[in-house]
């Protein structure tokens, strides 16, 4: 493993912060006020070609690995977008590897090109108000019908189901009582739209990233083409878990640059600000936390380069996905506190700034999974300590 990133690699890091310049803290900081899907941050990455990081070249896409795609969400995460901006191109990058990897041609011909060209986003529809982490036990159900499926059911946590024009989908096609614990559940990557027959879609009122909303979904009979169903009927999270690893390299990755963001605000505040006839930040109490959480990021990061570089050799990489996810989403937090309480009462203000990436990173430590899970990941599968649940 080489420490250092390849030419490209600081290339592409160097280009992301070059159109990230264009969208400071007061471009998130007035979505964030207004909840303003922040359509010219989206139009800018799709008219560069940021929407196809991995999807593969032959669909219009640049055909690049996670430790890439890791790079670009910190870099955006670290500008000020913090998770509202990343969750943009999050699940253009990650939603769409079951379909290149599982997907027949024809599929693929069909939305890859457009999500590339960034014509098309993409939503995803897994979680369930009834299911929560234990996803064996959703509901939503999708019924054959000749050369259609019907689905029926409810989703929650649906980030950008309002703008979205394709979702990839998981539902039962099979009785949870039928099928193994893993089995029975199909994926879908189809057409999606609030205003088609048969969806539903509310928005969630949250903490966080007010310019990337998140909805709940209800399916009331909604149609679409068995044609749309990626691999074989039944096997659709099986299919979902193998992705599951990069998702968190790419959690791991904006906590990082979230907590990169607080930091480097928090020193340039204490830098300045003099209180007793001197800066702040000459005061240890407010140096060495500072200190402290910049070491703790140093480290995050390399174990999110470390697992990136295990996921596109194709290795095992759980035990440090699970590890980046679980210490830079702790970490992050920390620094965001650390930064707010630098600014003193400042901090609470929202014109500087933290108390949004201080808001914004806690999601980081319940999803895609909570911490406590992938505790229980290193506990049964590195420790191998008997499992609980």
């Amino acid at each position: 493993m080489e420490f250092e990133l390849s030419e490209e690699q600081r290339m592409i890091r160097t280009e992301v912060r070059r159109l990230c310049d264009e969208f400071g803290d007061e471009y998130w900081r007035e979505r964030d006020r207004r909840h303003e899907y922040p359509a010219a941050f989206h139009e800018t990455f799709a008219d560069h070609g940021w929407f196809g990081l991995t999807v593969p070249e032959e669909y219009g896409g640049q055909g690049y690995g996670v430790q890439e795609a890791s790079i670009v969400q910190q870099e955006i995460a670290r500008s000020g977008a913090a998770m509202a901006g990343t969750s943009l191109t999050a699940h253009h990058t990650f939603s769409t590897e079951p379909l290149v990897v599982y997907g027949d041609e024809a599929h693929k011909e069909r939305y890859l090109p457009r999500i590339a060209a960034g014509d098309a986003q993409v939503c995803t529809g897994v979680t369930e108000p009834n299911a929560g982490t234990d996803t064996s036990r959703i509901e939503t159900y999708a019924r054959r019908d000749g050369e259609e499926y019907v689905v029926d059911g409810q989703k929650i946590w649906t980030s950008k189901a309002g703008q979205a024009d394709l979702m990839m989908l998981l539902a039962r096609t099979t009785p949870r009582e039928d099928a193994d614990r893993f089995g029975g559940m199909t994926l879908f990557f189809t057409d999606f739209d609030r205003g088609m027959d048969g969806i539903d879609v509310s928005e969630i009122p949250k903490a966080g990233r007010g310019a990337s909303p998140s909805y709940e979904v209800w399916f009331d009979g909604f149609r679409l083409p068995a044609e749309d169903r990626i691999g074989e009927e039944g096997d659709g999270f099986r299919y979902l878990l193998q992705f599951a690893n990069a998702e968190r390299v790419s959690i791991a990755a904006c906590a990082v640059g979230i907590g990169q963001a607080a930091v480097e605000k928090a020193a340039d505040y204490a830098a300045d600000r003099v209180v007793f006839d001197a800066p702040i930040g000459s005061y240890q109490a407010v140096q060495h936390p500072l200190a402290d959480s910049w070491a703790k990021l140093e480290q995050d990061e390399l174990m999110v380069r470390k697992a990136a570089w295990l996921y596109d050799r194709d290795e095992d990489c759980g035990a440090e996905a699970n590890a980046a996810k679980l210490r830079a989403s702790e970490d992050s937090i920390e620094a965001c506190e650390r930064a707010v309480r630098a600014h003193g009462g400042m901090g609470y203000a929202k014109e500087y700034d933290v108390e949004r990436y201080w808001r914004e990173t806690m999601i980081n430590v319940i999803a895609p999974i909570s911490n406590e899970m992938a505790k229980n990941y290193i506990g049964q599968h590195v420790l191998d300590l008997p499992k609980s649940y």
